[in-house]
């Protein structure tokens, strides 16, 4: 099958399963869904293995490193004034947490060390995989956060509601 058609069933695959996942109400929905979608459709071997044109994941790196940008605006700094010592805090504990975790798959799992330091990052999935590609272990990368995020997602909402009924927050809305 020809790469561009193989390229665009993906993106389908991917885009389907990610508009319906808005109807789940799961944070991150069209996210996940299309992880998932694109995963399942590389899973079931019905599909090459997509080649992205050269500079495809330079070019997505940069839209989502841009969407992410404009969510910093003044509100966002005058946060920071308030957040920063806690920022740093949770900065720090996550990556010395997710250096020993790393550091423990290697060798507790086998998995190479490369992998297992940016599978236990406190990245986002799709920026630890795009640090993982270009050191060439993207794939086993995204497949790590993969299982972290989808798990996260599902389970934060309901560890928070269970955790704040005395706060009176309901993030069910």
């Amino acid at each position: 099958m020809p790469s561009l058609v193989t390229l665009l069933l993906y993106l389908l695959g991917g885009a389907a399963l990610g508009t319906l996942m808005l109807l789940s109400g799961i944070p991150a929905a069209p996210l996940l869904g299309a992880m998932l979608g694109a995963g399942l459709l590389s899973i079931s071997g019905q599909l090459d293995v997509a080649d992205w044109p050269l500079g495809t994941k330079t070019v997505l790196g940069i839209g989502i490193g841009t969407v992410i940008g404009t969510g910093i605006n003044p509100d966002t700094i005058e946060e920071l004034q308030v957040l920063w010592k806690p920022a740093l805090v949770i900065t720090f504990t996550l990556l010395v947490t997710g250096i020993i975790v790393g550091l423990l798959i290697n060798r507790f799992f086998g998995v190479d060390k490369v992998v297992a330091l940016l599978g236990a990052a406190p990245g986002g999935t799709i920026g630890m995989s795009l640090v993982g590609a270009e050191l060439g272990v993207g794939a086993a990368v995204a497949a790590l956060h993969a299982v972290r995020l989808i798990t996260v997602l599902f389970l934060m909402p309901a560890i928070v509601n269970f955790l704040s009924p005395l706060q009176g927050i309901d993030i069910s809305k």
